[in-house]
């Protein structure tokens, strides 16, 4: 849609064309909207595009920051349809509802309205800075189902927010936080995020305001502002059924919460961390119960799962799992140890932190405080008789040095490392200062992954989409015409995301002799994927393809997930 106004832009004399192919191609690396790339670049003001669509769509502007815009009209269209397309809805006139957007070219937005709010619909174009101000204004406020709990912390409590440059007030902090409505509101919190399958909670204090966002599928969500004066007590809550120092409030700390509930055992991994306005607290729930062990459910296809099975059941060697923090890699690796978990193998991890407890394995938390690093923890597994050695991370010429020679001494090596994609990791440990022989002669097999989100079953719809843009995706021209695509509209199933659950895209580097050969000579890491991709590797790209034909995923969610494979 924003090629279209780009084009009429140009027409009117507006914009240049290359002024609009260099905002084109920003578009594409952050998918932020054409009208703000403009605007931000001073390429043309906020009235002018304004007045400009209001004359060449024939639709009347409107400022609904000026507006009074009553609660059933807001709750005609739902909060992730407003905040996803930045539209308001604005009044209503017997079956047509009044809206406003800053993107009236924007067809498929009108339709999901339309049929969401069951209404005609009558587009008002409005700015962008409106309309977010709106949504901010009416849209970011608590779940209705905390709002009793909020009404009773404003009648029942009574907590002043202490400055940072006064005198701690401890006693004044264990009663705030022992309080009834702040520890109803802390535990309901904790169950909402459950019932919601988070994978972290964020509790972010700013100057003026308290915000609670969750992580749901991988993607944050706005939850609730609770009352500013709450903070502290809040925070000392956690810190309370943590176990941490609730005087302490200049240096970060760590600690757990264990909570059963309905039958369930929950983990909650807690850290703080000291910012200018207060304490960020940051919860991350580690749920045993859906902890996927089988290797078989993982979603490797049939040729990356016959290549993972052969390298971990390989006698020595090193394995490597690659991929940005969340994105499922303790999973493949905890994966990889439940089957090879057997009475006749000592295995051993060093981990930071042990996330889920393993029976029949040990395992060794690192204490980076006291020496105990994974460098320090390796060496010691090496005086243990150890068959199969995981460490959490390498990230540093010690750690690698020493996992290196483990892998070369006749032990199985599990790892991670941070980097976007297999064939960067062998760069990644060249960079560290490992010698190229080591590196061609311990590394068995390199996997790279990713999390996207699966469309709704419940909401699912088809989702018309050219064979052009998914010819450009990477979708072979042959496969374009045929591939039927998805995307979920929002439901109560799907907490009216569109999405529910998540699947992994899996790039698996086999460290073939032709490989090996590359990385002796000093290949680069577009060099060693274009070998191996002619060897029949398949990309991130490829594989959220695979998941696309499928019908798991959508293209958004492979777009976002995944990078483009040159050439």
């Amino acid at each position: 849609m924003g090629k279209k106004i780009g084009e009429l832009l140009i027409s009117e004399g507006l914009l240049t064309a290359q002024q609009l192919n260099d905002a084109l191609e920003q578009q594409r690396q952050n998918s932020e909207r054409i009208g703000a790339i403009l605007i931000r670049r001073g390429l043309i003001e906020e009235e002018t595009l304004l007045e400009f669509l209001s004359r060449q769509f024939q639709l009347p502007t409107v400022d609904p920051a000026r507006l009074e815009i009553g609660k059933q009209v807001q709750e005609l269209v739902p909060r992730n349809i407003v905040t996803k397309y930045q539209v308001v809805p604005f009044g209503v006139v017997g079956s047509v509802l009044h809206l406003a957007l800053s993107d009236p070219g924007n067809l498929f937005v009108i339709d999901d309205v339309r049929f969401i709010s069951r209404k005609n619909v009558r587009v008002h174009v409005a700015t962008e800075s409106s309309i977010r101000q709106v949504i901010e204004d009416l849209y970011e406020r608590p779940d209705e189902h905390l709002e009793e709990v909020m009404d009773l912390i404003r009648d029942e409590i009574d907590v002043d927010v202490l400055d940072s440059r006064d005198d701690l007030e401890l006693g004044q902090l264990e009663t705030a936080a022992g309080q009834a409505p702040v520890v109803k509101l802390v535990n309901i919190l904790l169950m909402d995020a459950i019932r919601k399958g988070a994978s972290d909670i964020h509790l972010e204090p700013y100057e003026k305001s308290l915000r609670v966002r969750f992580r749901i599928d991988g993607v944050l969500y706005e939850m609730m502002r609770p009352p500013i004066q709450l903070k502290n007590a809040i925070t000392s809550r956690i810190k309370i059924m943590s176990h941490l120092d609730i005087a302490e409030r200049r240096l970060p700390q760590d600690g757990r919460i264990k909570l059963k509930a309905k039958g369930r055992e929950m983990d909650f991994r807690v850290s703080v961390l000291p910012t200018l306005y207060g304490e960020k607290v940051v919860l991350r729930l580690l749920d045993r119960s859906n902890l996927q062990l089988d290797m078989a459910r993982l979603g490797f296809d049939e040729r990356q799962m016959k290549a993972f099975r052969e390298a971990i059941y390989s006698p020595y060697g090193m394995i490597l799992v690659t991929g940005p923090t969340g994105s499922g890699k303790t999973t493949t690796l905890y994966s990889a140890l439940s089957e090879l978990n057997r009475t006749h193998t000592n295995i051993s991890t060093a981990e930071d932190p042990v996330e889920y407890s393993m029976s029949g394995i040990n395992q060794v938390q690192v204490h980076e405080a006291i020496g105990l690093n994974f460098a320090a923890a390796l060496r010691s597994f090496l005086r243990q008789d150890p068959d199969i050695i995981m460490v959490g991370e390498i990230r540093d010429f010690e750690t690698a040095e020493v996992a290196i020679k483990a892998a070369l001494t006749g032990h199985l090596v599990l790892s991670t490392v941070h980097t976007n994609d297999a064939p960067s990791t062998v760069n990644r440990l060249l960079n560290m200062g490992v010698e190229p022989f080591l590196v061609s002669s311990a590394l068995n097999l390199v996997i790279a992954q990713r999390l996207a989100r699966r469309v709704c079953g419940e909401c699912r719809v088809r989702e018309e989409v050219t064979a052009e843009l998914l010819i450009e995706m990477g979708v072979a021209e042959d496969d374009a015409a045929s591939v039927v695509c998805f995307r979920g509209r929002g439901c109560p199933a799907c907490n009216n995301t569109g999405y529910r659950g998540r699947v992994a895209l899996y790039e698996v580097l086999n460290m073939t002799d032709e490989i090996r050969e590359l990385v002796l000579v000093g290949a680069s890491a577009a060099e060693i994927k274009q070998q191996a991709a002619r060897l029949g590797m398949r990309t991130l790209r490829l594989s959220g393809i695979d998941k696309l034909k499928q019908g798991v995923t959508s293209v958004e969610e492979v777009m976002r997930c995944t990078m483009k494979d040159a050439g």
